[in-house]
């Protein structure tokens, strides 16, 4: 390899160009300038530092300077002093160690508002060394420090404020001068003990509700009455100026008291603001002024409170103007005879030994008494009397008379109205309760009986003709009762359309039942509404006192067990209470106990009753039928328990569990390739208005995994004569599930023809009691085929239950009526024993 010359490598190693010492001397000026510039850069920034430590511990507050976790960084000179601490044990340590009592995150709050720009303001308490505590407003602020997010946080101390206001509440606490405080809505934020007093506001009560502007009419001076807005604590919020002193007259409206009060408001506003936040009214009572210049007695005619005035020692009376024409006396000086003339007599004797103890031992007074206007008629004052404070004797009473007539009048009206019922004027529930409670309680009128009434099919018209209609029902029955009991007994609506009679039974053992025979007589007649004409009946229960029960709700309770059995035996009857029924009541009640757990307990089952085709006997789907063992009742027919299902909501979730298990049967079915078009359902009214049913078939579906059109629903017609916006939106909600729907039992209720056309209904269910008599009874005749004419006219399938003869089923084909079920074909079958059923009978015409 050949070498290069050492010139060469000499020139790579300096600088290009020629000259190398003068690049070198170059080099080492520019490196001193550098070296200048630096020193004098360093010394500026030593004096800005100096200025901010200097500027940082001039601030007379406590100023810290975090990082993002909280880290104290830096503390001036205020804070080292507040909080008696060497710097050392501050900086580099976390926050808390002034603050303990900060929560875990309390940062986060922080950095989201200044992350946004804003500053931060809390309140704090911050600790000292030796441990004692302060409170501190603290501002925090972020900044930039180089590329690092700080926080620069300054701590006023509040003492000296806290204990400027702990002063300010204490002299607002001992004063005695009223003050009270309004916000710029006009609520009440604060009354001291003097308001309180002066005002005479009870002990404990809502300051809200006792200074609420409706419960007082305000007076000026010249007895004109005024508003809110020309009040002078709203006057003050609306200007924003002092509203001076000035006189106002105050009636409670409650206490019928007249005070008047010399008042100053003062607006007062928040910091920076040009509104007043609140206003301050300061007050004093200058009642005891007002009572010795005209201008009183005007105000008082005024607000319809009288004046008097009576010296014991004279006997003499002063009366007002408005007392005088109260009382009805000719002039304004009386004796106190002449006053107590007016009052009744049994009243004299009160009013005299009120007068009496307030002179002998200072007692004020205050009571309502009962007199006669000259007129005659019937007058009710407010008396109110208390010692002259000025009158070292103690033989001089003041006081003022207040006409509340009318109020006892309205308290009359009131009482009556809550203890009758509005539309029948009976005594109500409550009343009944109260008079049967008390004559129990007295040894001779404890003999009592109860009758308790429930009119029958009452709802059945309450549905149809609507709720209208059936108030005038029951204000027409309660006439009816009114005149089979007259005078033999007090008569109450006990709620809905049930009634109760409570009578003697001491002077005739056989009152009762000799009133509920009249009671049944006077229902004999036929109701007439919107032009039809109603059967409706009662069902009577009878309970005696005492040995049914000596208390009013277990004798009511006792009346309605008989009244319930005498409903299910024939209605239209009267039932009198006995242990035997006492022991069927309890037996209701177990059973409905045992039916709550039916479901959990997984004791119902389901069986099938087969729906064929009339002609060929082909088996084309089911019916479920439910099925209830329990280990203690054992085995119960549904038309034993689906009642009480229906009447304590169970029956919701049991209909539930039915719909459930008849789609995972179907599908069971489907999947062992039985041709079972579908299974039908019973819904029941309670589940149809409990519950999103169409929510709850669709999950029965789609958990078996079934079309719409595996499931049939068979409702009652009383879901028809519901025109509500959820039935319709419930059948519409089916429809688009495609799920077959009919009405069972149709033509037993008030069929709604009009509903058959809106709603989206598939088909009928003939029911079985119209084919009792097929083809022998021309009526049952008749309705099958009107109902069958009804099914074709419309497009609906019809299908015929509780077929029992072959003659039952060559009617039904003559009619057209192509599937039916019952005992002729097949009882509720298990599924296994349907399966087997379908097996062996393949499709013929033997009953053809």
């Amino acid at each position: 390899m050949a070498r290069r010359p050492a010139g060469a490598r000499e020139q790579q190693q300096g600088h290009p160009g020629a000259g190398g010492g003068v690049n070198d001397s170059a080099l080492r000026r520019k490196l001193a300038e550098a070296e200048a510039a630096l020193q004098a850069a360093n010394a500026a920034l030593e004096v800005e530092r100096n200025r901010f430590r200097a500027l940082f511990d001039a601030v007379p507050d406590p100023v810290s300077i975090l990082d993002w976790e909280g880290t104290v960084l830096d503390l001036n000179k205020a804070g080292i002093a507040a909080y008696n601490r060497p710097r050392g044990e501050i900086v580099g340590k976390n926050i808390d160690i002034l603050n303990p009592d900060l929560p875990r995150d309390h940062l986060a709050p922080v950095w989201e508002v200044l992350n946004r720009g804003g500053t931060y303001v809390v309140e704090v308490t911050n600790m000292r060394a030796d441990g004692t505590r302060f409170p501190v407003e603290v501002h925090s602020a972020g900044f930039d420090d180089g590329g690092e997010t700080r926080i620069v946080a300054v701590a006023r101390d509040l003492s000296k404020r806290h204990e400027a206001e702990v002063r300010y509440r204490e002299l607002m606490e001992v004063i005695d001068k009223g003050i009270l405080v309004r916000k710029a809505d006009g609520r009440v934020a604060y009354a001291n003990p003097a308001a309180m007093r002066i005002l005479r506001i009870p002990k404990g009560a809502s300051l809200v509700e006792e200074l609420a502007l409706d419960h007082w009419r305000i007076f000026d001076e010249h007895g004109k009455e005024l508003d809110d807005q020309e009040l002078p604590s709203f006057r003050a919020l609306r200007t924003g100026t002092i509203s001076p002193s000035t006189v106002l007259g105050f009636l409670n409206l409650a206490t019928r008291r007249l005070i008047w009060l010399s008042i100053t408001s003062v607006p007062q506003f928040a910091p920076g603001q040009d509104h007043p936040q609140q206003v301050l009214s300061l007050f004093s009572d200058v009642t005891a002024f007002k009572r010795d210049i005209t201008l009183f007695d005007r105000v008082q005619d005024l607000a319809h409170v009288g004046g008097w005035e009576w010296d014991a020692n004279s006997e003499h009376v002063y009366l007002t103007g408005e007392a005088q024409r109260m009382l009805g006396l000719a002039r304004t000086s009386a004796s106190i005879s002449e006053l107590q003339a007016c009052l009744r007599e049994t009243e004299r004797k009160r009013f005299h030994d009120a007068l009496t103890r307030a002179v002998e031992h200072g007692e004020g007074f205050e009571m309502d008494l009962q007199g006669i206007r000259a007129d005659g008629h019937t007058l009710w004052i407010r008396i109110i009397g208390e010692s002259e404070a000025a009158d070292p004797t103690g033989t001089r009473l003041t006081g003022t008379f207040q006409d509340i007539t009318e109020t006892k009048q309205a308290e009359e009206t009131l009482r009556v109205q809550a203890r009758t019922d509005p539309l029948t004027m009976l005594l109500n529930r409550d009343a009944v309760l109260e008079e049967l409670e008390a004559r129990l309680s007295d040894p001779s009128h404890s003999d009592v009986a109860v009758l308790y009434i429930d009119l029958d099919r009452f709802k059945v018209v309450n549905d149809v003709l609507g709720h209208a209609a059936g108030d005038q029902v029951i204000a027409s029955a309660a006439r009816r009762i009114q005149r089979a009991v007259a005078t033999e007994g007090l008569i109450a609506r006990f709620g809905g359309d049930e009634f109760l009679v409570v009578c003697l039974t001491g002077d005739d053992p056989e009152r009762p039942q000799r009133l509920a025979a009249a009671i049944l007589e006077a229902f004999g007649d036929a109701f007439r509404m919107a032009g039809e004409e109603f059967t409706i009946t009662a069902s009577i229960g009878i309970a005696r006192a005492p040995e049914h029960g000596d208390r009013p709700q277990l004798l009511i309770q006792n009346a309605d067990v008989a009244m319930y059995d005498s409903k299910r035996r024939a209605r239209n009857g009267w039932q009198d209470f006995s242990q035997a029924l006492a022991d069927q009541q309890q037996q209701r009640l177990q059973m409905e106990t045992h039916l709550r757990r039916a479901v959990d307990n997984r004791e119902f089952k389901l069986v099938y009753q087969p729906q064929v085709e009339l002609l060929t006997g082909r088996i084309v789907g089911a019916e479920a039928l439910i099925r209830w063992r329990n280990d203690t009742l054992g085995e119960m027919r549904p038309d034993h328990f689906i009642g009480h299902a229906e009447n304590t909501g169970d029956i919701v979730r049991i209909g539930g569990w039915v719909l459930r298990e008849a789609c995972q049967q179907m599908r069971r079915w489907r999947d062992e390739g039985l041709p079972i078009e579908r299974v039908a359902v019973n819904v029941s009214y309670r589940q149809f208005l409990a519950e999103d049913l169409a929510e709850t078939v669709a999950e029965a579906l789609a958990s078996a995994g079934l079309p719409g059109d595996a499931l049939e629903l068979e409702f009652t017609e009383r879901v028809l004569i519901e025109d509500a916006p959820d039935t319709l939106t419930t059948f519409a909600g089916l429809r688009m599930l495609g799920v077959l729907l009919s009405i069972d039992d149709f033509g037993e209720g008030y069929s709604a023809l009009n509903y058959l056309r809106r709603l989206p209904i598939h088909g009928l269910k003939l029911s079985q009691q119209f084919l009792e008599g097929v083809p022998h009874n021309t009526s049952d005749v008749a309705i099958c085929q009107a109902v069958a004419g009804i099914a074709q006219s419309l497009g609906l399938g019809l299908v015929a239950e509780g077929i029992e003869s072959d003659a039952q089923r060559q009617f039904l084909i003559r009619l057209g009526v192509k599937i039916g079920q019952g005992f002729l074909f097949a009882p509720g079958l298990t599924p296994e024993e349907l399966a087997l059923r379908i097996a062996r009978h393949a499709p013929t015409r033997a009953h053809a």
